[in-house]
Parts: C-alpha cells; sequence; structure tokens
C-alpha cells in the first residue's frame, strides 16, 4: 500500500480547495508576477493576497523572491504526484464498486425477465 504524507496531503489540499489561490497558480502557470500585480488581478487587498500566497508557499507550489521592495511570486518545484496517487486509489475504489452496482443492477434484469416468462 502506498504511504502518504498527511500532513503534506492537508497541506495541498487545503491550498487547492480556494478559487483564488488557484486561479493564482493559473496566473503564475503563465508568468511569474508580483504579489501587488496579483492583488489588483484578483482585486483583493496586498494583505490578502500575501496570506493567499503564503499557504500556496507552505505547500510547496510557489516561492517568493523579494528584491527591493517587490516580492516576485513565480510556481514552485513541487508537483502533484502523491496527490494524483490519492486520488487515482479513491478513482479506482468508486470505479470498482460501480462496476459491482452494475453487475448486481444486470443480474436483477435477468431474474425479473426470468421471472415473468
Amino acid at each position: 500500500m502506498v504511504q502518504y504524507s498527511t500532513a503534506r496531503l492537508d497541506a495541498s489540499f487545503a491550498a487547492l480547495s480556494d478559487a483564488t489561490r488557484r486561479g493564482v497558480l493559473e496566473q503564475l502557470g503563465r508568468a511569474d508576477a508580483s504579489i501587488t500585480d496579483l492583488a489588483e488581478k484578483f482585486h483583493m487587498t496586498l494583505t490578502g493576497m500575501k496570506k493567499h500566497v503564503g499557504i500556496l508557499e507552505q505547500a510547496g507550489f510557489v516561492t517568493t523572491e523579494k528584491v527591493g521592495r517587490v516580492r516576485t511570486c513565480r510556481l514552485g518545484l513541487r508537483r502533484l504526484e502523491e496527490e494524483a496517487a490519492w486520488i487515482e486509489r479513491y478513482r479506482q475504489l468508486w470505479d470498482a464498486r460501480f462496476d459491482a452496482l452494475d453487475n448486481l443492477v444486470e443480474e436483477l434484469k435477468r431474474k425479473e425477465k426470468d421471472d415473468g416468462e
């Protein structure tokens, strides 16, 4: 069985649970940006954007670098392999359950048809 780091998964899914943070990741996927630029793009205060960027940084999705008065954000090196594996495990579990349900429904249909004849 694959072992997952609970703290890491929690941080990842918490970071990705917010639409603004997902939007920030999409934006940074196109180009690096300052916190000021991100705050303007998402129509929020600098303080609010700093909090969002901090959460993304803690999860490893974003890195920041301060040069003078400007803090530039860019995508971090962190990939989503562990999260994808966790999701895949549950996708397979649900697929197996739905397949079993399909088989049961088909069996009940056959029995119903046989009883009707």
